[in-house]
C-alpha cells in the first residue's frame, strides 16, 4: 500500500513522528505540493494525506488507485466529496482536535486587546520603562472583562470551551447557534441581538454558502463603539473590507483575527494595516498537543479504513 502526505510540515515540522503512518506501508511525505504537482505526486497513491491541499473532480478522477483520502483537519471544504464517493474513495476527517487549543487562542487575541501586554512589553524592551518619570504606566488603556457579555457564534465544542474561559473570567454569554443547545454555558439569541448586545464577538461556526461574508457593515453597524471581534473559524466569514473600514472610522473598536480570507494573505488585504486589529497566521490550531491528536487520530481513520471498518467518513 502506497501512501502519500502532500502537504506535511503545518502537521509535522519535524517534533512529531511519521512512524506510526509508515507502517501502514510505502510512506512518502512532501511539505508542500503546489496544485499542478498533485497528480503527479499522487499518481501511485492508495491513501493520500492532505491538509489545505485541494482535490476536485478532476484530480480524483485522474488517481486510478486511490482508496481513501484523510484530511488532517476537521473542515473538508478541499475536497469534492461526491466527487470522491462517486469513484468510490472514502473521505475521513479528524474531528475535535483543537478544542482546547483554538478557545484558548480566541481567549488570547481578547486579552492582548484588552491588555495590551505585547504593546507594553516592547515599549519596556525599547527603554521607555527606564526613563519614566513615574513608576507604572501603560500604553493603551486597559479593559476589565469581567462583567462584559461574549457573544459566541456557533456553539459547538470550540465555541463551549470559549465560553467556559470567558466564564472563569467573569463573562456572561451569549450565543448564536443552528440549534439550541442543551447547556447552561449560556443564552441562546437570535444573531441580531448577539451583534447588538455583546461587548465581544467570537466566531466559532463553520463556514458554509449560507454564512459566507456574513460580517458585514450592516451587521457591524449594530454592534456596540466599544465592542472587539474575534474570529479563530474561517476569514470568508467576513467582508474583510467592511470590517476594515469599522475598526478605521472608530464604529468597533477592535479586532482579533487568526484567519483571513486568502491565507497567506495579499499584500493589499485591508486588515493588515487597519485600526486596533491584531492578526496571527492561522497559528491557534498549531499547538504540539493539537497536532499529536490529529496524527494519532489520523492513525485510527487509516486503521479503521483498511479493516473495513471505516471511522470519521464524511462522504459514507
Amino acid at each position: 500500500m502506497k501512501i502519500v502526505i502532500t502537504d506535511g510540515y503545518t502537521l509535522n515540522a519535524g517534533d512529531l513522528d511519521w512512524e506510526s503512518i509508515q507502517k501502514f506501508g510505502e510512506l512518502t511525505i512532501y511539505d508542500r505540493t503546489p496544485l499542478d504537482q498533485v497528480i503527479s505526486r499522487c499518481q501511485d497513491a492508495d491513501i493520500v494525506l492532505t491538509n489545505k491541499v485541494s482535490f476536485d473532480e478532476h484530480t480524483i478522477e485522474k488517481l486510478p488507485r486511490l482508496q481513501l483520502i484523510c484530511v488532517t483537519a476537521t473542515g473538508y471544504n478541499i475536497i469534492d466529496i461526491d466527487a470522491a464517493k462517486n469513484k468510490g474513495v472514502a473521505v475521513c476527517n479528524v474531528p475535535g482536535y483543537g478544542t482546547a487549543s483554538v478557545a484558548q487562542h480566541a481567549i488570547a487575541l481578547l486579552l492582548e486587546i484588552t491588555n495590551h501586554i505585547g504593546k507594553n512589553a516592547r515599549s519596556t524592551a525599547e527603554g521607555k520603562w527606564q526613563r519614566s518619570e513615574d513608576w507604572c504606566y501603560t500604553e493603551a488603556p486597559i479593559t476589565e472583562l469581567s462583567g462584559k457579555t461574549l457573544g459566541i457564534v456557533g456553539f459547538g465544542n470550540i465555541g463551549q470551551q470559549t465560553a467556559r474561559i470567558a466564564a472563569a473570567l467573569g463573562m456572561s454569554i451569549l450565543y448564536h447557534n443552528r440549534s439550541v443547545k442543551n447547556t447552561a454555558l449560556g443564552r441562546p439569541v437570535d444573531l441580531a441581538t448577539l451583534f447588538a448586545e455583546s461587548d465581544v464577538v467570537s466566531l466559532h461556526c463553520p463556514l458554509t454558502s449560507d454564512n459566507l461574508e456574513f460580517v458585514n457593515a450592516a451587521l457591524l453597524a449594530t454592534m456596540k463603539p466599544s465592542a472587539v471581534l474575534i474570529n479563530t473559524a474561517r476569514g470568508q466569514l467576513i467582508n474583510e473590507g467592511d470590517l476594515a473600514n469599522a475598526l478605521n472610522t472608530g464604529k468597533i473598536a477592535g479586532a482579533g483575527l487568526d484567519v483571513l480570507s486568502k491565507e497567506p494573505p495579499f499584500a493589499d488585504n485591508l486588515l493588515l494595516s487597519a485600526k486596533n486589529c491584531i492578526i496571527t497566521p492561522h497559528n491557534a490550531w498549531m499547538s504540539r498537543e493539537a497536532r499529536q491528536r490529529i496524527l494519532d487520530t489520523t492513525v485510527e481513520n487509516i486503521k479503521a479504513f483498511v479493516n473495513g471498518q471505516a471511522i470519521h467518513v464524511v462522504n459514507a
